[in-house]
């Protein structure tokens, strides 16, 4: 293409103000930061040196005592070292170490040259304990959303490590499968994180070429790797990062983790020893159970102990003040209240007419239909109905007069209309009485002389497994499941 003279010039003109001499960044974006974070290396907070991503990250941590005299407290309590290092590396910058870390003066009796200033960083100061609470917290939302993912995953695929059986669906399946059929129970599906992982660390202890497994989080999809152990500890291999992070120990056992020469030596052994079972104290399983991210800076014994131990400071505790309240009974016609059944058999008898004991003895009543009529007289009172005539009224007062007067309280209807599995359900659910009702053919009003409190007839005879109330709550249960 051919171009006019001045058209020429001004492209010239153009190309030495606008041309690029040299490569241009963009802005950094937070998706930078979180290429960085997913990098399997640490860097130290002060310079350019670079670690691997390990479980204690004790390369890093020596270094960075050694040549800046940096020391971090409570390493084991930071929920994401790579995040918490991260975090520091950038505050330093923006100000003096002095303004977050304590000087500790070592040899301060020594001539000053032989003096050093060593930098502690820990808790104390405010804005790491916030830091080290926030990645906790987000430490745990990860883990139980990854649970929550896992719960309800059915594109499981696993197989038993004792019968070769594979399992598809969801990872409870295989869980209770080796735990009911294999005796091998390492907890609860519920209770469990990155079980792919968790199997896998199970499996390369026990088999004899180690297989290396991990979970993608990716689109609810799981990926495997293999990497042979020739491969993996050869420091050029990509994958070399795992042996930092993964003890391996195969043929093992998982529980005394003692090793042996071949698998049936090994089955053998954890079959007759009953060592089915991993080893509670091993610290490597911890990651992958909830109850190990649940409480900042606490591990899942110190956590099931605080239950203990407060039972225990409780029983030290003074009651010497305590005083007990007494439970009242109610009066089935009225709001009138006793904390003794025979007060309150008196009253009903004297001020209404209604004679329990007799009714309960002319009819025969057991326990069961004792209830049964408890409970429909107080629903038909609840509904100002007479239970004789069934005629309703305004109010609690003119049905009570109605009764009274016409002595249809005395009166009950057929066994029929009352003896139905209806009413095992109480009326009221704070029904005193109920809990007080005596299954005794035998009992008259000589022996029910005594007057014995209601809350002592609860706390005593009629809180035991095979009195009759504590049947009579069973079976109501029962019935309310059934309908």
């Amino acid at each position: 293409m051919l171009l006019c003279r001045p058209c020429q010039a001004q492209i010239i003109s153009m190309m030495n103000t606008e041309c690029i001499l040299e490569p241009l960044s963009l802005p950094e974006s937070p998706g930078g930061v979180a290429a960085v974070e997913s990098s399997p290396y640490v860097p130290c907070i002060f310079c350019k040196e670079c670690y691997l991503l390990a479980e204690q990250n004790q390369l890093l941590l020596k270094h960075m005592i050694i040549e800046h005299k940096l020391v971090i407290a409570d390493v084991k309590l930071v929920a994401d070292f790579q995040r918490y290092i991260l975090y520091w590396k950038k505050r330093f910058t923006e100000q003096p170490i002095t303004d977050f870390c304590s000087v500790i003066r070592t040899n301060s009796e020594a001539p000053l040259e032989e003096q050093d200033n060593y930098f502690l960083l820990c808790d104390v100061l405010p804005e790491d304990r916030l830091l080290r609470e926030q990645l906790q917290q987000k430490r745990l939302r990860e883990i139980l959303e990854q649970q929550q993912q896992e719960r309800y995953d059915t594109s499981f695929h696993g197989m038993c490590m004792f019968c070769d059986q594979e399992f598809t669906g969801n990872r409870s399946v295989l869980l209770n499968h080796m735990a009911r059929e294999h005796a091998f129970n390492i907890g609860l599906p519920d209770n469990i994180v990155n079980c792919y992982e968790f199997l896998s660390v199970l499996q390369n202890k026990l088999d004899n070429e180690p297989l290396f497994r991990y979970s993608h989080h990716s689109s609810h999809k799981y990926f495997m790797i293999t990497v042979p152990s020739a491969q993996l500890f050869s420091l050029s291999h990509p994958f070399c990062w795992f042996s930092s992070k993964y003890k391996i120990h195969s043929l093992q056992c998982l529980y005394c983790e003692k090793v042996f020469r071949d698998k049936n030596t090994l089955k053998d052994h954890m079959r007759k020893k009953q060592h089915r079972r991993i080893n509670a104290k091993n610290k490597e399983y911890d990651r992958f159970y909830i109850i190990n991210y649940l409480e900042f800076g606490k591990s899942w014994e110190e956590v099931q102990s605080e239950d203990d131990r407060e039972l225990l400071d409780n029983l030290e505790e003074d009651w010497s003040d305590w005083e007990e309240h007494p439970m009242c009974a109610v009066c089935l016609f009225c709001e009138q209240q006793a904390d003794t059944t025979e007060k309150l058999y008196f009253h009903m008898q004297n001020s209404h007419g209604f004679d329990f004991l007799k009714i309960k003895s002319e009819h025969g009543l057991n326990f069961y239909q004792q209830v049964k009529l408890v409970n429909f007289i107080r629903r038909e009172i609840h509904h100002c109905r007479c239970y004789k005539c069934q005629e309703k009224f305004q109010s609690k007062t003119e049905l009570i007069s109605h009764m009274e007067e016409t002595k249809h309280i005395t009166f009950l209807p057929a066994r029929s209309t009352w003896d139905q599995p209806q009413y095992y359900f109480p009326t009221y659910e704070n029904d005193t009485l109920l809990c007080t009702l005596s299954d005794s053919e035998d009992l008259t009003a000589e022996d029910s002389s005594e007057d014995v409190p209601v809350s002592y007839q609860l706390s005593g005879e009629f809180l035991g497994r095979n009195n009759p109330m504590h049947q009579y709550r069973l079976a109501a249960n029962w019935l309310e499941s059934s309908f």
